[in-house]
């Protein structure tokens, strides 16, 4: 998905389940990589798809995205300002969730599968613990700022500091705010955490207040002073 993946089954001995996830993912870059010419959303961006012709998965993404959009109040928008469709601030939450039922299809329970910095995770570590997550300081690339006991949940962050200013304002067509510097979400699965995050970060200041208002969201923003905000829920989730 031309990002770190990383796939920590609990007692998956022979490697089946952490072999089917990469398999997963690698269908999924395939698939709607706007980077790759071969890629499904290459053509479809290049008009040479669309309709009937696209794929299930391609379809089902396009209507999550769609649907997404309205939750948000346009804030989240797979068209980007020069047209192209670029559904990648919802796949890869998607796809997290999808190899995590793939994982528990095959009879694992205790897991933890990361793409990019989103997360989801079950059960404990090979050591019985809960599992433990720590949140990056946008402002340096070796600064853990919290870290997280997620329990049975997604984790997803938006920022501009990992790939640039690549998540836009829709209502302005410019890249989000600079007055946020990341917004990270908790989620019940990695696809409700990332979707939401990406449309938190877009809306700026605004964006905590509707994580808020959002039934099974918390999040956690942290500004360009370095200023950090929280929902009134996100405490419980940040390890003693």
């Amino acid at each position: 998905m031309g990002m770190p993946i990383t796939v920590d089954v609990v007692e998956d001995v022979d490697g089946r389940a952490a072999e089917a996830a990469f398999q997963y993912f690698n269908n999924v870059d395939e698939r709607f990589s706007p980077y790759k010419p071969a890629s499904e959303l290459s053509a479809m961006n290049r008009g040479e798809l669309r309709g009937a012709r696209l794929s299930a998965e391609m379809t089902e993404v396009l209507g999550l995205a769609e649907l997404t959009r309205h939750e948000t109040a346009g804030y989240f928008d797979i068209r980007r300002p020069d047209g192209l469709i670029d559904p990648s601030g919802l796949v890869k939450g998607w796809a997290i969730r999808n190899a995590a039922r793939l994982v528990e299809g095959l009879g694992f329970r205790n897991y933890c599968l990361e793409a990019g910095g989103d997360i989801q995770c079950r059960g404990h570590n090979e050591r019985g613990q809960c599992w433990r997550v720590g949140i990056r300081s946008p402002f340096s690339e070796q600064e853990i700022i919290k870290v997280l006991v997620p329990g049975d949940a997604g984790i997803a962050t938006s920022g501009s500091y990992v790939r640039g200013e690549h998540i836009y304002d829709p209502h302005r067509a410019t890249a989000a705010s600079g007055d946020i510097a990341g917004m990270t979400i908790v989620g019940p699965d990695a696809y409700e955490a990332d979707r939401f995050a990406t449309a938190a970060f877009a809306m700026g200041r605004d964006g905590i207040a509707f994580i808020e208002a959002s039934s099974g969201l918390e999040g956690y923003a942290i500004d360009s002073n370095h200023v950090a905000t929280m929902t009134s829920g996100f405490q419980r989730f940040i390890a003693s």
